[in-house]
């Protein structure tokens, strides 16, 4: 039996987000029922909210980082119990067969991860994510938050914190490795705390040095403004990684230039406009151009054990649902520092 909860939606691309009602399918044999607690304001939930990747799906419940706590269990699920504290990210199911389901890297899923919100189920129903109340996930697109993480700086690592771990660990930040940051918003303030942590020497680059002191103090040895044409000419050559978290066009050639030899400039932020790259930009020097994006389940398990373990909470601005609006006008804005969290309490 299907039940209602409130939530808040746009009801149109461009159209403000208003409160009303969604249906949460029954809790099936492996599903969980998750009493949302808080939920973070991501970069893309606008993209999406306003058809900035393509067409949406409507009305449209924004939210891929839940925070909340586990209200009843199906019959089979034997990872969780009523009570537990868990997260729910960019993604609630996927095919589960393919080589990369299999390989616990299910955002690269061959037939298509199902997202949060803005997708179609298994069963063509759109799925609702977490600007509402409560949630139904399948128990093995859940994972438990650490009792070292409050929740409401949790929420926020599951889009925010997992998209910026999984390109640093895969690319093996740590001693030795010079890392920059581009960017130092909701995504780039965990880069800085993450690598950080991992033992690399971390440098933020960000337009201007307005946030410099906030930088140093999440962890960044160096902080330079991109806005300076000096920078590039005294950081030529310096990187082992850049992470960019911007979403808006760079000058690719620029900052592949920062990078040494085998150097990687990796991005997370994905700009709604094509980009130009001259290839002798990554020619000399054997330099890599990639991307990333979130990453699986049990990274994502990885991730949040690591950031309990070091401390690493999100740094948080709190709301209430119907300031999530302006608040969309403030991130769009950077007038945010470091991640919107609704309160959940308040729809």
């Amino acid at each position: 039996m299907t039940t209602n909860v409130s939530a808040y939606a746009a009801p149109a691309a461009d159209a403000p987000l208003e409160r009303t009602t969604v249906s949460r399918r029954a809790v099936g044999e492996h599903d969980v029922l998750i009493e949302i607690k808080f939920a973070g304001i991501c970069h893309s939930d606008i993209h999406q909210a306003r058809d900035g990747w393509g067409e949406g799906i409507f009305p449209m419940v924004p939210g891929h980082e839940i925070a909340g706590v586990v209200t009843e269990v199906g019959t089979g699920v034997t990872t969780y119990k009523a009570g537990d504290r868990v997260g729910v990210g960019c993604f609630v199911d996927s095919c589960r067969q393919c080589e990369y389901c299999r390989q616990g890297l299910e955002q690269y899923c061959t037939q298509g991860m199902t997202g949060t919100y803005n997708a179609l189920d298994k069963n063509g129903q759109p799925t609702y994510g977490g600007y509402s109340t409560h949630i139904v996930v399948d128990e093995n697109y859940t994972v438990r938050i650490p009792d070292g993480l409050a929740l409401d700086e949790a929420a926020p690592l599951l889009c925010a914190g997992i998209t910026l771990y999984s390109p640093l660990t895969h690319w093996k930040a740590g001693p030795g490795k010079n890392v920059a940051v581009v960017g130092l918003g909701g995504l780039g303030h965990m880069g800085v705390k993450i690598a950080h942590a991992l033992g690399a020497e971390v440098t933020v680059l960000s337009q201007s040095l307005r946030k410099q002191e906030d930088g140093l103090r999440l962890g960044a040895d160096h902080y330079y403004a991109t806005s300076d044409p000096e920078t590039f000419e005294k950081l030529a050559g310096t990187f082992d990684l850049i992470v960019s978290t911007v979403s808006a066009p760079l000058d690719f050639g620029a900052y592949l230039g920062l990078l040494k030899t085998d150097g990687a400039l990796v991005n997370v932020g994905a700009p709604e406009e094509p980009i130009s790259l001259n290839l002798f930009s990554v020619i000399s020097g054997r330099k890599t151009l990639a991307g990333s994006m979130i990453g699986g389940i049990a990274e994502t398990q990885e991730m949040l054990d690591f950031c309990a373990e070091h401390g690493l909470g999100a740094e948080i601005e709190l709301i209430r649902a119907d300031q999530i609006n302006e608040a969309y006008e403030r991130v769009l804005a950077s007038d945010v520092r470091y991640r919107f969290v609704i309160d959940t309490a308040t729809i």
